[in-house]
């Protein structure tokens, strides 16, 4: 199922600049050489794919949302960025590296989307992935489910947009196609949200569009709010909301032969 999530970059850049902030940290796997080839998988508003830029590689933004498309374009005039699909994308001129950050999660196929960074990557080319893994949001997801199902009826479940594997089950794909899995590392990362009482209610808003379809405004309200009331007792700590995120990072070598 393909995500209905709406990006907003206006607020994407105000009020989840820690998207990109954290995947900083991410680049330092990747480690970008001067003349390298470099595709920005799910690039958002652009700021990584600048970031990475600024080695000298010649790097390509790639994201599925126009509106985020858009305002990189307006950010960073002297980078390429390509509207795509990350399940299925093609290039006529093969990728040096592939570098996702918090992207790779809301591609539910990951099958189609691992053949089409396998057809895109030269031979010796590298894989550096960040997105959400087992258990990330868990915390929030289980409370909204459960107002969702309570207040309408709805299986819930079905409408969950996100992929959140295992080390395990994400190297094993990556290795049934031929991939080299270098290293992998799971871990937890605790985010601080905007709006102190109010993040969740905002996270859901911004991440949560898939869960609500077809239901009226009130009701989107109603249901955020109580999950609101649920969650942050648990998340509450030093007069902010931590959700509960926890991570997967990646690299993975496409073999010489």
């Amino acid at each position: 199922m393909k995500s209905i999530n709406q990006w907003r970059a206006d607020e994407y850049d105000h009020q989840l600049a820690f998207v990109s902030g954290y995947g900083k940290s991410l680049i330092s796997w990747l480690q970008p050489q001067k003349g390298e080839y470099i595709l920005d998988l799910g690039c958002g508003t652009g700021d990584l794919t600048h970031e990475i830029a600024m080695s000298q590689a010649e790097v390509v933004g790639m994201d599925a949302s126009p509106d985020m498309i858009h305002r990189a374009r307006e950010k960073f005039r002297d980078i390429e960025f390509l509207e795509g699909d990350g399940h299925r994308f093609q290039t006529s001129r093969p990728y040096d590296a592939i570098f996702s950050n918090a992207a790779l999660h809301w591609m539910k196929s990951p099958g189609l989307v691992i053949e089409s960074i396998w057809n895109a990557l030269k031979p010796g080319g590298r894989l550096v992935a960040e997105f959400g893994g087992k258990g990330n949001v868990q915390t929030i997801v289980n409370a909204l489910e459960a107002v969702l199902e309570r207040k309408t009826g709805i299986d819930a479940a079905d409408r969950n947009p996100w992929y959140f594997p295992t080390i395990g089950e994400y190297s094993s794909i990556l290795e049934e196609k031929g991939f080299l899995v270098r290293q992998a590392y799971h871990y937890d990362r605790p985010t601080q949200l905007q709006d102190g009482e109010q993040g969740i209610e905002g996270w859901l808003a911004h991440f949560g569009g898939d869960y609500f379809a077809g239901l009226s405004k009130e009701q989107i309200q109603e249901i955020c709010l109580e999950t609101s009331n649920i969650v942050v007792p648990k998340l509450w700590k030093d007069d902010a909301i931590y959700a509960d995120y926890k991570r997967l990072r990646v690299e993975a070598v496409k073999p010489e032969s």
